[in-house]
């Protein structure tokens, strides 16, 4: 089967150990089942990967890809539930599990013809909803969930400052947020992002460190290191920061005075449970709100999706599609 494999990695130059060729069909151990994959997406974790952060060399090579939804073996349709991990171990949140692994971290990812998954991991997937919609749900728009509802908590009324309009969880928060009745700000140096994420539901976008309007009650960040200050500033006493990444970097100023006087809560949110999945779908049924889709690519043209997401020329996400079965 055709697949887009990691075989190294490069700070500099991720890309060059991205290699799209043909690996054999995926095994399956007892408990686990196959899934033809229809459609999956690309996430800055993949890219991750590619550079070396957070995925041991000795673990290559790896099929990358975390995000997947198509047919299982009996051919129903279904969504991959990203996260493999033992919820008991996890206090029955499988994402607090120590050995908890997402889709190609320490198994094969979803950017292939075939992907091998634990049956608990498969969740249908609703006739209302495309493939490519549900290729885009698994790691970001369930990350944002967890992070404004698990997480934070928001109610009808909230004030709630996305930072970074125009990536995947950015445009899932916004999105979710508004369909959930907050009052949504959120910021990019892009006024092409800042437009769209007003025409998502945002009360507002401004320039990136802008000031806002009024202070929230909640921000999501997943920035890092370039907003983390005006994460800070923007927040009301008592407020909470969600943190869910860190693209521009992971060690800003703490701010320690600002947060112990303010009382303000710092809270770190990763990925998302099954459970969270499927209330999710509830809600997107509920509410009709639906994931930004900016392209889709064949899996061969990968190379251009992830280079668009290196360069930031990206509104939403980017579906890739491989090659369909020939019998």
């Amino acid at each position: 089967m055709l697949a887009a494999q990691a075989l190294s990695q490069n700070a500099d130059d991720p890309l060059s150990g991205l290699v799209v060729h043909d690996v054999d069909l995926p095994r399956t151990e007892p408990g686990w089942t196959l899934v033809r994959v229809v459609a999956s997406s690309l996430n800055m974790h993949d890219l991750w990967t590619l550079r070396g952060v957070g995925h041991p060399a000795d673990r290559l090579p790896i099929v990358l890809g975390c995000d997947a939804t198509g047919y299982d073996s009996e051919g129903n349709p279904v969504i991959v539930h990203p996260v493999i991990a033992d919820p008991d171990a996890g206090g029955g949140d499988e994402t607090l599990d120590p050995g908890r692994a997402l889709m190609s971290e320490q198994y094969d990812g979803t950017f292939a013809e075939y992907v091998a998954v634990p049956r608990r991991n498969l969740v249908p997937k609703p006739d209302w909803l495309s493939f490519d919609e549900a290729a885009c749900l698994p790691v970001a728009w369930t990350t944002a969930y967890r992070m404004l509802f698990t997480k934070a908590e928001i109610r009808p009324g909230d004030r709630v400052l996305v930072q970074g309009a125009g990536g995947g969880v950015a445009s899932a928060a916004i999105k979710l947020a508004a369909a959930a009745g907050a009052v949504v700000y959120a910021t990019s140096r892009s006024a092409d992002k800042r437009d769209a994420a007003v025409a998502w539901g945002a009360r507002a976008a401004l320039p990136t460190g802008e000031r806002l309007p009024e202070r929230v009650d909640i921000v999501i960040e997943t920035v890092g290191a370039a907003t983390w200050e005006h994460s800070l500033k923007s927040l009301r006493p008592g407020g909470a920061i969600v943190v869910a990444g860190a693209t521009s970097g992971g060690d800003p100023s703490a701010a320690l005075n600002r947060i112990f006087y303010l009382q303000q809560r710092i809270l770190g949110s990763t990925g998302c449970t099954r459970g969270e999945l499927v209330a999710m779908l509830r809600m997107m049924e509920a509410t009709g709100v639906r994931p930004v889709i900016d392209r889709t690519l064949p899996l061969s043209d990968i190379h251009k999706g992830f280079q668009l997401m290196i360069d930031g020329s990206l509104t939403g996400k980017i579906v890739i599609h491989p090659p369909a079965p020939q019998s």
